[in-house]
Order: structure tokens, then sequence, then C-alpha cells
């Protein structure tokens, strides 16, 4: 009997994406890289409002204006996360989406751009990615990949998946600032607002089918808590969220675009960086320390997100391996480049990539699917921001709890690794960045060795890459030491 799946992809598609061999079929990877998509077209808007709304030294906006371009950038974001995602599927080949990584524009912006030009700033973002590149290139960046322990490795992907769980609740309200605690539940601790008890809706709806097997659960579970947002909105009117409206909508309010077709040439934007302006601006050492500061988060926020999203589809091996990972993150390297020639800061692989694994996306053409939906969002922006923040969440906490289950591959009567993996999972949503949890594994991975006796069995690129951390998270007295 022949294969249905092979019939149903075709054999060319079929081979070169390896549907059939990684056990899925264009159907699921059509809805993953929809699901995926979902899931992250949030960048879309939430990047504009990051970058396009500050100002640099100078006093300027993106694109050299007066007044900040909203629909230019957001162009922009959605060409380059096209572009890039695309490029991931076909020569990296594995289902991991691409755009403008959240933590880093925002460094860019209140860190970089107020003592430079947005030229110059995004000169520095290119030069950090064609660094990458080229540690890519010469084989580094892939040897400490592998360099990294096996469990280690399952801590990032646990660690992850407490974070994609953290910021679906932070990005719906369930979870925000309080006053006398850190954190609390809804507004006062009460869940009293109407996209509250839709995110809840959703997130018990999704869990629900996700526990029945039903395909394109999550997908479903994103466009039915849309329409119910909507629904919801068109009743009560709540409107945005804001300090006097803490009940509103978070990032998008649901209500069907007045337009639908709106077009900005993204390509202007490629005319605005320079990569050497920044060292004549600032002092030579300030320069070199923006770029390894963008370079080490981007450089391990990668990492621990294609080891995380690479073993819930089911493409990790034993030894913690993942295939075409010199591609892999060749192409997340080149984001980084394109994302500062294209004036919309360093792109990266997302682990919202994770809500298109969940929904059984597999290989590269999940990808594909994905990028052509950013690039046609180029003209239909105003569809984009119809799903808010409430309604793509739950997609992101039930993928939190899916990359969570990886948790029983560590050994937790082993202290050398038990204690590192526990720092892992629990510093990365804890201090809202993946990079810190990895940082802090390496070196309490490193210094248990060291007191143990076993410092002959620490991989040598382990050692530096430790070294990396400590300066990484010495900045700051850095800094204040050297005046910069």
């Amino acid at each position: 009997m022949k294969d249905t799946r092979t019939i149903e992809t075709g054999s060319a598609l079929d081979r070169f994406f390896a549907i059939s061999a990684r056990g899925s079929t264009v159907s699921r990877e059509v809805r993953g890289g929809l699901a995926t998509f979902f899931t992250m077209a949030y960048i879309v808007v939430l990047n504009p409002l990051i970058i396009a709304t500050g100002k640099d030294v100078d006093g300027q906006y993106i694109g050299d204006g007066g007044a900040p371009n909203i629909a230019l950038v957001a162009a922009g974001t959605a060409f380059v996360a096209g572009v890039m995602t695309i490029l991931m599927g076909v020569i990296g080949k594995v289902p991991f989406a691409m755009a403008a990584g959240l933590g880093l524009n925002a460094f860019v912006t209140f860190n970089i751009a107020t003592v430079m030009s947005w030229e110059e700033a995004m000169g520095l973002v290119f030069l950090e990615g064609v660094i990458i590149a080229v540690l890519v290139l010469t084989g580094l960046r892939t040897a400490v990949f592998h360099a990294i322990p096996a469990q280690l490795k399952t801590a990032i992907s646990v660690g992850i998946g407490l974070f994609i769980a953290l910021i679906g609740f932070v990005d719906a309200g369930f979870v925000r600032k309080a006053a006398g605690t850190p954190l609390e539940l809804g507004i006062g601790g009460n869940l009293t607002s109407w996209p509250i008890f839709v995110f809840v809706v959703g997130l018990l709806a999704t869990a629900a089918m996700v526990a029945r097997r039903v395909k394109g659960a999550i997908l479903i579970g994103i466009v039915g808590t849309t329409i119910l947002a909507i629904i919801v909105e068109a009743v009560a009117k709540l409107g945005p969220s804001a300090p006097d409206n803490a009940a509103g909508w978070r990032l998008n309010q649901p209500t069907l675009p007045k337009e639908i077709f709106g077009f900005h040439n993204p390509l202007t934007l490629f005319t605005e960086f320079d990569p050497i302006g920044g060292f004549s601006r600032v002092t030579v050492l300030l320069a070199v320390m923006f770029v390894f500061t963008l370079l080490i988060t981007d450089f391990f926020d990668t990492m621990g997100t294609i080891v995380g999203v690479g073993r819930q589809a089911g493409l990790v091996g034993e030894d913690g391996t993942l295939p075409r990972t010199k591609q892999i993150l060749l192409v997340d390297s080149i984001g980084a480049a394109a994302g500062g020639a294209g004036s919309v800061s360093s792109n990266t692989t997302y682990i919202e990539s994770a809500a298109g694994v969940g929904e059984g996306a597999r290989t590269g053409l999940a990808s594909v699917v994905t990028g052509l939906l950013f690039l046609v969002a180029i003209f239909f922006a105003p569809l984009v921001t119809v799903v808010p923040y409430e309604a793509a969440a739950p997609a992101l906490v039930v993928v939190g709890f899916l990359m969570m289950t990886a948790i029983r591959d560590i050994d937790w009567n082993d202290y050398e690794i038990a204690i590192p993996a526990f720092l892992t999972v629990v510093i990365m949503p804890f201090t809202y960045s993946i990079s810190n949890g990895i940082g802090a594994g390496f070196i309490s991975y490193v210094l248990i060795k060291v007191v143990r006796g076993k410092a002959r069995e620490i991989h040598p690129l382990l050692w530096g890459v430790t070294a990396l951390f400590v300066l990484y998270f010495a900045i700051g007295p850095i800094r204040a030491l050297f005046g910069v």
C-alpha cells in the first residue's frame, strides 16, 4: 500500500521538506504555519509601538522623521519577518519562525538610540548580526551548541516552557504587577474584567481540545477566542487598556477593521543604517559593549529557543543535537543583520514557533506558510490587528505546558545537573529573560563541577562561554567603573 502522506504532499515537496519522513502531512504543516503566525502576528503591531515611537539622540524618529511613522515600521517588521521565516523554512527546513526580537528592540530603543542616531543604532545591530554569522561559518557557534550537556539543554526547554506560559498570563492581564506584591491575579487580585473572562474561556477551551487530541486545537482556539472577543467588545464596548481603563483590551481592540487594505513600502527603510558611525558618536568601548550585549543575548536566546521548540517537535536526538543546526543558526544570524539593515531591530527565532509545533508542524513547510502570511500582512495590516493578546495568550500557556513535559528527562537525584537545571528553569521566567536563565545554568554547572573536583569533565568551549556570561552579568559594574 502506498504512503498516503506522500501522495498528499507530492513527491518533490515531500522529499524537499521530508514531510513524510517526519511523520507529518501538508495539512498539518499549513495548520501549524497558521497557528504560529496568529500567535506571533502581534509583533507587527508591537515592534513599531516600541521602536517607531522613540526619538534618537538627535530628536528624530526612524526614517529621519519629525513624527512616528508606525505604519511604515509595521510594514518593515512584517517584510523582514516574512523573508527570514521563509529562508528558515527553505534552508533550515524546520518549523521555526523569525521576527524582531522583543527585549532586543527595547534595548536598542532605550539604551542605544538615546546616545546616537537611529541609523547608527541600527548599524550596530547589523554589525552584531554579521559577527554572529561569522561565528556560525567558522563553526564556533555550532560547536558551542554541541558542547552543552544534554540535560542542561532539556532544562533550557523546560524553562522556556515556563517563560512562554508566563508571557501568556501577563499578556492577557491574568497576571499583573501589584502594589503590595510583585505579581497578583487579575485586577486587584480578582478576575473582574471581560477580557480576562475571554482569556480564561479560550484557555479552558484550548486545553480541553488539546487533551482530546483535536486536530487544529491551538489554531481553533486562537480564531474562536478572537471571535468571542469581537462579540464581547461589540456588546460591552470596553475599549483599549489604559491607565484609567485597566479592564480594557491589551495591545489590540478586537473590532472589525474599518479598512482592510493598506500598503507602505518597507524597502525605503533599507537605506537607514550606518554600521560605522556609532563608533565615532560614542566612545569605542561603549559601542563595543552595546554590540557585545546584543550578541550575547541574540546568541543564547536563539540557542535556547531552537533546543526547546526542536525538542517539542521531536527533532532533537538523544544526544541533544538538532539536524541542520549550522543552517538554522546561519539563517538566524542573517536575520539579526537583516533586522538592522531594515531598521526594524534584530530578527531572531521565536519561541512562539512552538504554537505551530503544537499543531503538528514538523518541517520547514510550516515556516514557509508563516513567512508568506507575514508578507501578506504588509498589505493587510489592519486585519492583523484584530487579534488581541487575550485571544493569542491561551495558545502560549498551553504550549508552555507541552514544553514543560520534558522535565521528566532531568535526573533530579544528581545535584551536579539538578541544581544548574533548576536555576535555568526558574530564572528564565523570574527575570523575563532566556539568556539570564542559560547564563545562570552554565555558571552554576561549571562552579559545581569545579568544587567537586571534576573540572576535567567540562568541555573547553563551556569554560569560554561561562566566562562570557560572567562578563555579561558584570556589564553594569564595568560600565560604572569606566564611566561609560
